[in-house]
């Protein structure tokens, strides 16, 4: 009973960090977040569902293909509330800074918003809407099996993130993701999320091999950059950085799925 109370929280901790959707509030003590990143992947998961009955509403209704990208797209924002997006814009500005690495680490505390953040995300969209726009196109309700691959990205790029923040050097000794990485039952945070990973790839492959393999290869790039990066220019991760990386993976395999769809004419 007592196991069951302490997952139950660490399922709250992480929904209530990693999402817009109302959860019980109680009195988080550190023992409450030592688990927690065991379900941020979840909260992807909670995305790939609306997405994929959005997308059902859409085939059933006939709905064209605009307001089908916009609101596919509005879908994890209104989730979330932009907490992805948001490192990511930050990280931008910080990296088209071209300045120190203290001066990287200052850029990504600041709250203001810099050009590079703006033209940066206005970039990710435009890519991001054009990318889907290929691909639902070129879908039909036959290819259900390919949403669903599609679909399941978002907890694949959680998951990823989540061995990120337990298994890389932080870049700052304060900050959310720190004291995240320092209350987190390390070894075990790390062996459900790598099962988790390892569940997820199969599953997608399963369901759709050709676009599940290219989702698999394009989280596997972006996670390579992310490492490089986050190393060679911040000296380890930061909050930001893994809020990058999530809105970064998205938008690598909605692209790899474009292309895929394309060379398969």
């Amino acid at each position: 009973m007592k196991s069951l109370k302490k997952i139950a929280k660490a399922f709250i901790v992480a929904f209530s960090i990693y999402s817009k959707i109302p959860m019980p509030r109680f009195n988080w003590e550190s023992d409450d977040m030592k688990y927690h990143l065991c379900f941020f992947p979840w909260v992807g998961a909670v995305i790939g569902g609306v997405e994929f009955l959005w997308y059902l509403l859409c085939e059933m209704r006939e709905i064209g293909t605009v307001p089908f990208v916009f609101v596919a797209l509005a879908i994890p924002i209104l989730i979330t509330g932009g907490f992805h997006l948001d490192g990511f814009m930050d990280t931008c500005d910080a990296l088209h800074s071209y300045q120190d690495r203290e001066k990287k680490l200052e850029i990504l505390k600041d709250p203001h918003i810099g050009a590079f953040a703006v033209i940066c995300l206005a970039a990710f969209f435009c890519l991001a809407a054009g990318a889907l726009a290929l691909v639902y196109e070129a879908l039909d309700f036959q290819d259900v099996r390919a949403v669903i691959a599609l679909c399941m990205c978002f907890f694949l790029a959680r998951t990823l993130s989540g061995i990120s923040v337990v298994t890389m050097p932080g870049a700052k000794k304060k900050g959310m993701l720190q004291t995240f990485s320092d209350t987190a039952g390390k070894k075990t945070v790390k062996v459900v999320l790598i099962a988790e990973l390892i569940l997820i790839a199969a599953g997608m492959v399963a369901v759709h091999p050709i676009l599940g393999g290219v989702s698999i290869l394009a989280a596997g790039g972006s996670f390579a950059y992310y490492h490089h990066v986050s190393m060679k220019q911040f000296g380890g991760i930061t909050g930001d950085l893994a809020g990058y990386f999530v809105s970064l993976t998205e938008l690598v395999i909605i692209c790899g799925a474009a292309i895929a769809v394309l060379l398969r004419g």
